[in-house]
């Protein structure tokens, strides 16, 4: 859930991001988020109930955290393909090979933040 925010929090009310943020991110009970926000713990319950559905919709229609994680994935397994290119020894006797796999390990790089 806290991926989907990351990506959809601005769809949300300020309430209902302030209490999936305290809920999700701060990892705040029901009672402390109520206590907190001077509201009843039924409404911090409604408010987090309707976030997620807000969000969950928003994903299912638009995909954005899916396709962050598959574009992760793969930098990802990129880099160990990198990692195993540059143990081999062909690599050492190339310089512009070492040179051109670190630019590429500096995109990938740029991709994971």
């Amino acid at each position: 859930m806290t991926l989907l925010f990351d990506f959809y929090h601005n769809m949300l009310t300020d309430k209902q991001a302030d209490v999936i943020d305290l809920y999700y991110n701060h990892d705040l009970s029901l009672a402390e988020i109520s206590e907190h926000l001077l509201i009843t713990r039924q409404g911090v319950r409604d408010a987090i109930k309707r976030a997620e559905m807000i969000m969950k919709d928003a994903e299912d229609n638009l995909g954005i955290a899916k396709r962050y994680i598959t574009i992760r994935n793969a930098a990802e397994k990129i880099q160990k393909e990198i990692d195993e290119i540059e143990l081999s020894e062909q690599v050492s006797s190339l310089p512009w090979l070492s040179s051109r796999l670190k630019r590429i390990r500096n995109h990938l790089n740029d991709i994971k933040e």
